[in-house]
């Protein structure tokens, strides 16, 4: 979810972004439209991720001990989840890569590398709520404590 925040940041605070010097850009009413319209999409996604963690979680409880059950069930949940990470992902470049387009010779490198950064960190986000939900179940429960049972 960090990296949503993350890609969020980088389009609404790129100071390179918010002064374009390309053509003349689309009216004031369509920007903020489509400006909503991403940070709507942006909160959705974001309780999508937090559903998946939820599920994964579940996931974990209800194998218990039985890795392979566990992992055909994390599984089966990341692959559900990937293509909205990616879908999103492209919506976002959809959105920011005519901005990033737009912008002078000498500042487009340094922000499409932080922006491209972004949207790997967004497609991995099925993986990394995955490796932290497993993770969690790993930890010991208390310090000190052994951990779980394989």
């Amino acid at each position: 979810m960090r990296s949503i925040l993350f890609a969020a940041a980088l389009i609404a605070s790129t100071p390179a972004l918010a002064q374009e010097t390309a053509p003349p850009s689309p009216p004031a009413s369509d920007t903020a439209a489509a400006e909503a319209a991403i940070e709507a999409r942006a909160e959705a996604f974001e309780g999508r991720i937090r559903q998946m963690g939820e599920e994964m979680g579940a996931a974990i409880t209800a194998a218990g001990p039985d890795r392979a059950k566990r992992t055909a069930d994390l599984d089966a949940i990341q692959a559900r989840y990937q293509p909205e990470a990616d879908a999103f992902a492209s919506e976002l470049e959809a959105f920011v890569g005519p901005q990033l387009a737009a912008l002078p010779a000498d500042q487009q490198a340094g922000a499409r590398t932080g922006f491209e950064a972004g949207m790997a960190q967004i497609r991995g986000l099925p993986a990394m709520v995955r490796a932290q939900a497993e993770q969690s179940a790993d930890a010991p429960s208390e310090p000190g404590a052994p951990p779980a049972a394989e």
